[in-house]
Formats: C-alpha cells, sequence, structure tokens
C-alpha cells in the first residue's frame, strides 16, 4: 500500500494567466520555476531548495466553461484512483473529472466533497513522493478547510482517507477548530467558514521566513492580504492572501 495513502501530495494552482502566476509566486514566495518536461501538457512546476512542491496550470477549458475561477488545488494520495472514485460518490461526494490518466506522471480525479470543496485524487506512477520539508520556506505546510458543515466534511474525509482528530479549539461563532494529523502529526484543520466567505474552499499554507516581510511582498506583487500577520496557537504568526487572480493562499512564519 502507498505510503502517500490519504495526504496531500501535491498541489496545483489553476490560472487565468500562466505568466503572471509565475511571476506573483517567484517575487513572493521564492520559487524556481521550470516549464513542464514531461508530457505535453502547459505548466510550470515549483521548486524550493530544488525540491519540486506543486505547479502552476492553465485553468481547462471544460472547467473554465462551468464557471472555474483561478484557485489552488491539493491532490490527495491513494493507491487506486478508480477505486477511490467510487469511494467518493458513496460517501456522499461527486466527480467531476473521471480517471484519467497524465502521461508519465500519473492518474488522477475531479473530485469535491459533499459540501462542494474540490479536492483530487492522485496516484503517482510511482509511490515515491518529493521529501519535502514543511518547516522550510517555500514548502506547503497546513490545509485547511473552511466549509459549510465543519462536523460534516470531518467525517467525509475521515472515512474516505483515515486521517486522525487532533485537538479540538472553539472558535465562538465558528464553532470548534477540529485538527486532523496523518500518522499522529498534526497536517491541518478544518473549520465552519466565516459569515463573510460566500463559498466552502481548501486553503493551503505555505511557509515562509517571516509575516510581515510576506505580506509585504503581496501587496508589492499585486495581491491582497485579507488577514494578519496574525500570531495564531503554537506561537507561528499567518498571513491569508489572494493573488492578483482572486486565488487565496496563506503564509506561515515563525517570526512577525
Amino acid at each position: 500500500m502507498s505510503t502517500n495513502l490519504g495526504k496531500f501530495v501535491w498541489f496545483d494552482q489553476m490560472s487565468n494567466d500562466l505568466s503572471g502566476s509565475e511571476a506573483f509566486y517567484r517575487a513572493v514566495i521564492g520559487w524556481d520555476i521550470a516549464p513542464n518536461t514531461m508530457n505535453a501538457q502547459t505548466y510550470s512546476t515549483l521548486s524550493a531548495g530544488g525540491i519540486p512542491v506543486g505547479g502552476l496550470m492553465p485553468i481547462p477549458d471544460d472547467a473554465k466553461a462551468t464557471g472555474v475561477k483561478p484557485a489552488w488545488m491539493g491532490y490527495i494520495g491513494v493507491n487506486d484512483v478508480d477505486a477511490y472514485a467510487d469511494k467518493v460518490t458513496a460517501a456522499g461526494g461527486t466527480i467531476h473529472r473521471p480517471p484519467t490518466d497524465i502521461p508519465n506522471v500519473g492518474r488522477f480525479a475531479v473530485a469535491t466533497d459533499p459540501q462542494g470543496v474540490g479536492f483530487i485524487l492522485f496516484k503517482g506512477n510511482t509511490d515515491a513522493a518529493p521529501a519535502t520539508d514543511p518547516t522550510k520556506p517555500g514548502n506547503f505546510c497546513w490545509r485547511e478547510l473552511h466549509t459549510s458543515d465543519a462536523s460534516a466534511a470531518f467525517d467525509f474525509y475521515e472515512k474516505l482517507f483515515g486521517w486522525g482528530r487532533g485537538q479540538e479549539m472553539d472558535m465562538d461563532a465558528e464553532g470548534l477548530y477540529r485538527v486532523f494529523t496523518f500518522d499522529g502529526a498534526m497536517a491541518g484543520g478544518i473549520m465552519n467558514k466565516m459569515a463573510h466567505e460566500p463559498t466552502s474552499y481548501w486553503v493551503y499554507y505555505i511557509a515562509v521566513e517571516a509575516a510581515d516581510t510576506a505580506a509585504a511582498r503581496v501587496l508589492a506583487a499585486g495581491g491582497k492580504v485579507l488577514a494578519g500577520p496574525l500570531q495564531v496557537p503554537g506561537g507561528q504568526w499567518m498571513v491569508f492572501s489572494s493573488d492578483p487572480q482572486g486565488a487565496t493562499f496563506g503564509m506561515l512564519a515563525p517570526k512577525r
């Protein structure tokens, strides 16, 4: 069985302006960006410290036709994409793109959970995943689901992927912030979306060296700082942002 089962293994920003996305994230995060050489797909690979961590891609035409906007998408590792696509629908989710091969890369399917939040089922051609380090700048370090029903969403992902239950924190009007774990280690959180948030969605956080300077880079590159810098439980500093196309992302730093 794959050691990546149930874990987020990759992240893509679906873009309306690939060159604009490259310029923004190179300036804000400092990623090295290289064109795809694995197949004919238009795609840019993001690397931190020489390790691939994610990518940038144009929004597919069929997705754009349904109104899909620029956003970050997370890939969850499975050992059989076809079988897990069936499990998603059986658990109340929806498959929007059936299992499909990516030449020289692997197999994937595009899904949404019962609250309508997108994610990707993925199995690579090998079980090896990039040796990322969530403590180092440029690596994805936290995943956070803002949803219309946090309790139901946690049940869905827990039963489907075997996520563990970590600590719970009271967030007043938003209810409980529920931490989920991979192999006993804290990996992310699930919470009811805030009143001003129109839809449910995943937010993926990227490690940076300092929150204030990262926030300044977002603004200088044409993005928006939606919240923060704010200190969060555990002592880290959070910045919640959007890029010039409106795709939201977070940043976490050990210092302000």
